[in-house]
């Protein structure tokens, strides 16, 4: 695929991104982890135009730098591409991405300039996270009662481990979560496939050696848990809590959104 990039002229920059895209059409971050076995499947999406043949364009507006780029750019492989833009407002852009499954919206002005490095207000990353309701089965201690939970699903009668939930919480909610755990503290831990062998590539496992800092709860209460994404281990990726759910019987929550693995 890379090869095709021998076409650029000498003295040519382009900023772009690495993209899986599954059956559908989709990005998907698991693919992308497994690249090579899924080399079909990686395709390169340009984004802009930064320097050509030696002319600085980073002060010219993004309008134009795309015009530019969509004039002098060409590729003989479809796995390059120029990314394309839309002129919609937030709302639609967003009830859109979000009806494909996509993991969020980069919109910036037409006007603006490249900024090399800068977080101006030129432009705005926002990101459309998945929801699951999860049942808490333990807890890491820290400085508010709780550093973070973990959680699972049922999967028949068992409950199986798929996250450390550690973002989302502030001091007030550790102290309230905690409160509603410490009655429920037991022994043994409640999930089925723990410990685990290895901590993964993005130390989403919980091995034995961490289930030492862990406290055990028994399985009754709900979580709304917002995340980006499954990994290919049945895990969550980029895990957020959003409140508890205590109007849900922990029995009753099953896996609701299904990964690639």
């Amino acid at each position: 695929m890379f090869e095709a990039l021998a076409n650029l002229t000498d003295n040519t920059v382009i900023d772009g991104e690495v993209v899986a895209l599954n059956e559908s059409g989709r990005p998907n971050f698991n693919l992308l982890q497994h690249y090579r076995a899924e080399a079909s499947r990686i395709h390169y999406f340009i984004f802009d135009l930064l320097v050509y043949e030696n002319h600085d364009l980073t002060g010219v507006t993004l309008i134009e730098r795309r015009e530019i780029m969509n004039s002098v750019l060409t590729f003989n492989s479809p796995r390059i591409r120029i990314a394309e833009n839309f002129e919609t407002s937030a709302e639609n852009m967003l009830n859109a991405a979000r009806a494909q499954g996509l993991e969020g919206v980069v919109a910036k002005r037409k006007d603006s300039r490249y900024e090399a490095g800068k977080r101006s207000g030129s432009w705005a990353k926002y990101r459309l996270n998945r929801g699951q309701e999860l049942v808490i089965g333990g807890y890491v201690p820290g400085a508010h009662g709780v550093d973070s939970i973990i959680v699972g699903y049922y999967r028949g009668k068992e409950l199986v481990y798929i996250a450390r939930v550690r973002n989302g919480f502030v001091p007030g909610t550790r102290r309230q979560v905690f409160a509603k755990l410490e009655p429920l503290v037991v022994p043994d831990c409640p999930f089925v496939n723990l410990p685990e062998t290895h901590k993964g590539r993005w130390g989403d496992g919980l091995t034995a050696e961490d289930m030492k800092t862990c406290v055990w709860v028994t399985p009754e209460l709900v979580a709304q848990i917002e995340f980006l994404d499954w990994t290919a281990s049945d895990h969550l990726r980029h895990s957020k809590f959003a409140g508890l759910r205590e109007d849900k019987d922990a029995r009753t929550v099953i896996k609701e959104h299904g990964g690639e693995g």
